[in-house]
């Protein structure tokens, strides 16, 4: 009886019968420790901030980090990052801190300087992140203080809201429940200056919704257009952005006029005002001749 030879099926050849690639049998995930995967969860968020938890465990597992959904959670909590739209959240809570009612609910904002609200976000450079912390005038979007620093903390705030107290003086400061809002720092000082305290809701992240479009105007306007290797090359950049957000881009909510222009106004004009402006200002109106 003749003697039959076991086949042994090679690798290429058990891979196309199993239905998957060879990379498949040769991957070893990735092995890396919290800062590591912070500064990862940094870098994903920095390019997808609506992203939450899941969709960032999903982008690292991409990356070959092999974690669980849980982890990225706890990571994400102990770095203050959030998805823009889903907690209200932009920093850590102090839950030894007064917190105050908020005030503009049913409120007509119908001038400048009549509110002013306040948040921080995180900006990524070469080797880590930075803080911008902004106020603006709800009545005219006007950036009226900002910010840059490597620290995230009350103090940092107090900078910005100098910078802006250096022209004007608010009634209403709104802001979250975070820290650095709630700390005797900030809430003395604004007590001491007859400005009035106002903090979102818990859950309600739309109370501060006009600086949280100025955020997502930021970002995509200039820094995800950006690469920055330091603070400096970052603050630069900032400040050439603000400075043509106040002054030159035209804002759709304020019938296409600038912030500064509705802050000088103190009224908000129709579009066609701006366009019959143009002509004003025109020493020669050029009429285009109709083609008949």
């Amino acid at each position: 009886m003749a003697e039959q030879k076991s086949e042994i099926v090679g690798m290429k050849k058990r891979c196309e019968l199993l239905g998957i690639t060879r990379s498949t049998l040769y991957y070893k995930p990735r092995k890396v420790n919290d800062i590591e995967l912070i500064n990862e969860i940094y870098e994903i968020y920095e390019r997808w901030p609506f992203y939450g938890y899941r969709r960032i465990h999903v982008e690292l597992r991409r990356r070959g980090i092999v974690i669980n959904h849980k982890m990225v959670q706890r990571l994400m909590q102990v770095a203050g990052i959030r998805a823009i739209y889903s907690t209200p959240k932009t920093s850590i809570k102090n839950m030894g801190h007064l917190i105050h009612e908020y005030l503009l609910k049913d409120l007509d904002i119908v001038r400048p300087n009549q509110v002013w609200q306040v948040d921080i976000t995180y900006i990524k450079i070469k080797h880590g992140f930075v803080y911008l912390i902004c106020l603006i005038d709800v009545f005219s979007r006007r950036i009226v203080g900002w910010h840059l620093s490597t620290f995230l903390d009350a103090e940092s705030c107090m900078q910005a809201l100098q910078n802006a107290l250096l022209d004007e003086h608010p009634e209403i400061i709104n802001s979250d429940q975070g820290c650095q809002f709630t700390s005797a720092t900030w809430t003395d000082f604004l007590t001491k200056n007859n400005i009035k305290i106002s903090m979102d809701g818990k859950g309600r992240w739309v109370d501060n919704k006009y600086i949280e479009r100025l955020w997502r105007t930021i970002k995509y306007e200039s820094v995800f257009l950006n690469s920055f290797d330091t603070v400096a090359q970052a603050r630069a950049a900032l400040n050439k952005y603000i400075n043509f957000y106040n002054e030159l881009r035209p804002h759709q909510t304020l019938n296409y006029h600038t912030p500064n222009e509705i802050y000088n106004l103190k009224i908000i004009p129709s579009k066609q005002s701006l366009f019959d402006s143009f002509v004003a200002n025109r020493k020669e109106c050029v009429m285009i001749p109709k083609i008949i």
